[in-house]
């Protein structure tokens, strides 16, 4: 006998709803945001690179880090890293607190409504009840409750969502930020590494090299073929390679530590292991434009996230001014018996709307006005700085790499002129027509040539890795944190 009136009474008490319905379309269409329009500052650096020829030379496409570092070690070395890193760890968990705060912000754009059931008893003394005897009440009550729900008629939580979607979006973008820099530091960790070994190959071969020659000196001394002041002097060469040795020795367990850092997890690279690094060959990519950058450097668009998020604050700081409405209401049934429940005329709601305006505030908002608006030009600020600290990357990158490539060539022609001079100075001392101290220098300076073109070719290699970094990398592939912001009711 209940079931039909089950039905149909909730759909007859929505008459007395009706009107409010009907209205909030209307209402919610004249919902505007107050903040001010967005316009992308220009971008305070030159039209093209110092250092390049053509300023019309596109932006070469973004490469994924696979194809750019090529070499099976490296990438196994940057995947270690994308997965055990612990700074990016704290980025990605930074992003997922963004989300979950975007969430929270985006919950007040919508009304809340729960199901609510509740009896109340009570007992009046005879004393105070017009029948002279105790009386004992009850009601029953069930049904749905809208809770204090703020008709957003000036944009202000339309403001605030936007800004939390902005922070969020800041979020994703430092976060792809400090993978790309992650993958930059383990390739030039891994570079230095390289350097070093090579370097130490040297210094073992020069050490053994001049141990054998202070064993030949010794030789010599002991039948009088040479003076004990040669000696010495060989002495002093192979004490100086051995010094060498044991920095650099230093210095390989230092980097090792710090790529193991990067990586997140221990790392076994064996002396040797990292030497054909120096072989590499990168992809050549062209730099483009200043203004092209713009769409590529993760750092930059976190900068006009925050930028963004921070012009939507003037709007929610503006719309503090007006008015505010809130709907406050519940529908459903009550009775003085439970059974009674549900039963004909047992129906009941309440529809509470209230008005807040404020008129003293001892200028509160007015200077939360004043303080969006100065944290908005601190973000203009800070999106600058970004901007010219990423051309200075590109142009320090193209810098490296055009005088480092001429830096090599010397390099190599004096490591070349050093070996002949030693071989010719060795010569000169063999048949009198030279002291052994022309070949102390000759061979003293020979290592230091070595020791400086291996150092030069792993500078010209980082400047690839550097130029990469700065012009992007492939930052802005597909994400798997995708926020929009949606539908507005």
């Amino acid at each position: 006998m209940c079931e039909p009136s089950l039905r149909v009474r909730p759909l007859r008490a929505l008459r007395h709803w009706r009107p409010l319905l009907a209205a909030l379309p209307l209402m919610l269409a004249a919902c505007q945001s107050m903040a001010p329009d967005y316009q992308r500052p220009a971008a305070p650096v030159a039209a093209r690179y110092p250092q390049q020829a053509d300023a019309a030379d596109a932006l070469a496409p973004a490469l994924v880090w696979q194809v750019y570092f090529r070499d099976p070690q490296l990438q196994a070395l940057i995947t270690q890293a994308l997965a055990n890193n612990r700074d990016l760890r704290v980025a990605a968990l930074r992003v997922e607190e963004a989300r979950a705060l975007y969430g929270i912000q985006r919950a007040d754009l919508f009304p809340a409504i729960g199901a609510q059931a509740g009896v109340d008893r009570s007992r009046t003394p005879a004393d105070l009840n017009l029948t002279g005897r105790p009386l004992v009440g009850s009601a029953y009550q069930a049904g749905l409750g809208l809770s204090t729900w703020e008709l957003d008629l000036w944009g202000r939580l339309r403001s605030l969502d936007d800004a939390a979607l902005q922070s969020a979006l800041a979020s994703e973008a430092t976060r792809r930020a400090a993978a790309l820099s992650l993958v930059a530091q383990v390739a030039d960790a891994w570079l230095e590494l390289a350097e070093i070994d090579e370097r130490l190959a040297i210094a073992r071969d020069t050490i053994a090299s001049r141990q054998e020659s202070y064993r030949i000196f010794a030789r010599r001394v002991e039948v009088g073929a040479t003076s004990r002041l040669n000696l010495t002097q060989i002495e002093t060469l192979l004490t100086q390679a051995q010094a060498l040795g044991a920095q650099l020795e230093q210095q390989r367990a230092q980097r090792l530590n710090a790529l193991t850092l990067l990586v997140g997890a221990p790392v076994e690279l064996s002396v040797g292991r990292a030497r054909t690094a120096l072989d590499t060959v990168f992809p050549d990519i062209a730099a483009g434009t200043p203004s092209l950058l713009l769409t590529r450097r993760p750092d930059i668009a976190a900068a006009e996230h925050r930028l963004q998020a921070a012009n939507a604050n003037i709007g929610a700081a503006r719309a503090a001014f007006f008015p505010s409405i809130s709907l406050t209401g519940s529908l459903g049934t009550a009775s003085a018996e439970l059974n009674g429940l549900f039963r004909d005329g047992s129906h009941a709601w309440s529809f509470s709307p209230s008005i807040s305006l404020p008129i003293f505030t001892a200028g509160r908002l007015r200077n939360n006005l004043d303080l969006a608006e100065v944290r908005r030009d601190l973000a203009v600020a800070n999106y600058e700085k970004t901007v010219q600290a990423a051309f200075r990357d590109v142009a320090d990158a193209l810098a490296a790499r055009q005088w480092l490539t001429r830096q090599l060539a010397i390099a190599e022609t004096a490591e070349q002129v050093q070996a002949e001079r030693a071989r010719l100075s060795t010569l000169r001392y063999d048949n009198g027509a030279a002291p052994f101290l022309d070949v102390l220098d000759a061979q003293r300076d020979l290592l230091s040539a070595r020791q400086q073109r291996v150092q030069i070719r792993r500078a010209l290699l980082s400047s690839a890795v550097a130029l990469y970094a700065a012009l992007g990398g492939d930052s802005n592939a597909a994400t798997a944190f995708p926020l929009s912001s949606g539908p507005r009711p």
